[in-house]
């Protein structure tokens, strides 16, 4: 807790609602703002003031002295502009000024709730040297068309200096489909790379060291099928086998966050968590440098939640994960510290660099103390972090480098572990390659030539940062007193209260953004100079015959016989209760099952989900 409890709202007012950034930032008005904004007159301090006593600036701020009325550029007449409001994307007041005052309580105690970088409760960072000793991997994420048109970006990016790689898969790969599924037509290689069968696989990590690049899959509900697949290929690897343990990467595999924001599923919620259960549990004995699940925020904060919202879900889902791990009969400390995390960048800074921090303390916290965990690693929240795609705009798409750099160096001095970039024309279609260029060449100006990286947590101490960590930490706890009401995280999402919350959060801020209460460069104010049209990368429609020829090849030339087999076997184990699916699932993917026949044979035994929907 803080010294002063009056530098923030204690408590949530009945009508509070959370604001988030939107999908779609298009508005409703005509823009009014002025290119240049008058210099707001300026007060002076008043040094007779106990630093104690300053005043919280109130939500409802004044307008600027000066900038009440504005030219509108390109108008031709003047409007009253918009009045400033100083609080965070998620609806938090901000002071006028932060003085020791608003530190908190214990620094350099034995309790010390900000201590030292690699230290519990490791707010300043999971490592004591941090990028001093190594820098982030940069890893940039990538897929379109086949496995040989990724196999050849990926080639691209190692070449250009990426240190890790990062999958992107087309949706009828993310929901469990085969290219030839009726739902699957026109959506090929569209938003990702197709994956059918583990030839697929192969081909596209084809002339890459799997045993020296670290491989992250951003796939969740056939995430264990796409694993299996991913170790095969790992075993029949052009350089020779490499087997599981000399696997390094992630999958991500969240599935709660996929009924929560993502919305792409194959089975029930109970089924889909058992076979999360699985691949964590397969992992821990024998993928020891694999990350079996990146439990991620991302696709919460890109659905429309709030920082705080992106937060406390976020980490209830990881403290779900872990306490079925636990109720399996395994130690924690046996999985804990190959769990990851996946946070987004997004653009209000300060709020940005405070979540990292409060998720650090909060999970050492829990992990130490509910979990009983002993060993330090365990206790370590290792995050990738991806810059905000929801916060790109489709409007002078040039404007989104510097957002992307803003947001990049937010996680970086909020002290990620590895980071992504998005490029500036993905608000229109997936990345040129140029575009992709100048992303990474982004990460590799903040590492190399800003002097951020001098230093440890350099924004460690300051009143303002420390503060806002304070209060990201306290609204995750009231969020975990919520959902701890409704029996738990599985509960509280089959009765949609996330998904309400974030609904109500995005709709929030649009409104505001309509308003004008705030402010997107290019969208609703200095909206001059979008004339010019954005060189776009267009998929080739003839890679979607190109992949059905491919499966069609691959299923002409396997054996019939084992692949039915391996079927029959995988739907009579997961018939069964305390079997794990993991070991069938490396069968059929031997076999040379696809990803849609095995799908379907779970659903044979498990059924289908659909969702009720949320108003």
């Amino acid at each position: 807790m803080r010294r002063s409890m009056n530098t923030v709202a204690s408590a949530w007012a009945p009508d509070y609602r959370p604001r988030a950034i939107v999908f779609g930032m298009t508005p409703n008005a005509a823009p009014t703002t002025a290119e240049t904004a008058v210099e707001p007159e300026k007060q002076p301090l008043e040094r007779d003031e106990a630093p104690a006593e300053r005043r919280m600036e109130s939500a409802e701020a004044e307008p600027l002295s000066g900038a009440a009325d504005r030219e509108v550029s390109g108008a031709g007449s003047a409007e009253k502009g918009a009045a400033r409001v100083f609080k965070t994307l998620s609806g938090e007041p901000i002071k006028e000024l932060y003085t020791q005052q608003d530190l908190p309580e214990g620094i350099g105690g034995p309790n010390d709730p900000i201590g030292y970088p690699g230290e519990y409760p490791f707010t300043r960072g999971v490592y004591p040297s941090m990028y001093r000793g190594r820098l982030w991997t940069m890893r940039q994420f990538a897929g379109f068309g086949t496995s040989e048109e990724t196999n050849a970006r990926f080639r691209y990016l190692l070449e250009h200096g990426q240190t890790g790689l990062s999958t992107a898969f087309d949706m009828p790969s993310l929901m469990g489909h085969d290219s030839d599924h009726p739902r699957s037509l026109g959506e090929v290689g569209r938003e990702g790379v197709a994956v059918d069968t583990v030839e697929d696989m192969q081909t596209l990590f084809s002339g890459i060291d799997l045993g020296e690049v670290s491989v992250s899959m951003t796939i969740n509900a056939p995430a264990a099928i796409m694993l299996a697949f991913y170790v095969i290929a790992a075993e029949r690897s052009e350089g020779g086998p490499v087997p599981p343990d000399q696997l390094s990467g992630t999958i991500q595999a969240d599935i709660l966050k996929e009924y929560i924001a993502q919305k792409e599923w194959c089975f029930p919620i109970d089924p889909a968590m058992r076979l999360c259960g699985d691949m964590i549990e397969w992992c821990a004995k024998h993928m020891p440098r694999w990350h079996p699940i990146s439990i991620s925020g991302y696709h919460i904060r890109e659905a429309g939640a709030t920082a705080q919202q992106e937060l406390a879900f976020t980490l209830k889902d990881g403290l779900t994960y872990v306490e079925q791990a636990v109720q399996r009969g395994l130690d924690v400390d046996s999985f804990a510290p190959r769990l990851s995390f996946f946070f987004n960048a997004q653009i209000d800074f300060f709020e940005e660099i405070a979540k990292y921090r409060a998720a650090r303390r909060i999970w050492a916290k829990e992990m130490r103390c509910t979990f009983g965990a002993k060993n330090p690693r365990s206790w370590l929240m290792r995050f990738h972090t991806q810059t905000a795609g929801v916060s790109l705009t489709a409007q002078q798409p040039l404007n989104n480098i510097v957002r992307t750099a803003i947001e990049a160096l937010a996680g970086v001095l909020g002290g990620t572990q590895s980071l992504h970039t998005n490029s500036y024309d993905e608000a229109l279609a997936l990345p040129t390659e140029d575009a992709v260029r100048v992303a990474l060449r982004t990460q590799q100006i903040i590492a190399h030539e800003t002097g951020v990286t001098n230093t440890v947590d350099p924004l460690g101490g300051s009143y303002h940062v420390e503060a806002l960590t304070d209060v990201m930490e306290e609204r995750c706890y009231e969020y975990f007193r919520k959902i701890d009401e409704l029996g738990g995280m599985v509960e509280a999402v089959k009765r949609s209260y996330p998904q309400r919350e974030i609904a109500d959060a995005a709709f929030e801020l649009q409104r505001e953004i309509d308003s004008r209460e705030r402010i997107v460069v290019g969208v609703n104010a200095f909206t001059e100079g979008d004339t010019s049209e954005t060189p776009i990368l267009k998929i080739d429609p003839a890679l979607e015959r190109k992949q059905l020829d491919r499966l069609q090849s691959a299923r002409a030339h396997r054996d019939a016989v084992a692949v039915e087999r391996t079927l029959a076997q995988l739907r009579e184990a997961a018939a069964k209760d305390g079997v794990n699916l993991m070991d069938p699932l490396l069968d059929c993917a031997r076999s040379g099952a696809s990803e849609g026949e095995i799908v379907e044979a779970l659903q044979s035994v498990f059924g289908d989900f659909k969702e009720t929907p949320v108003f």
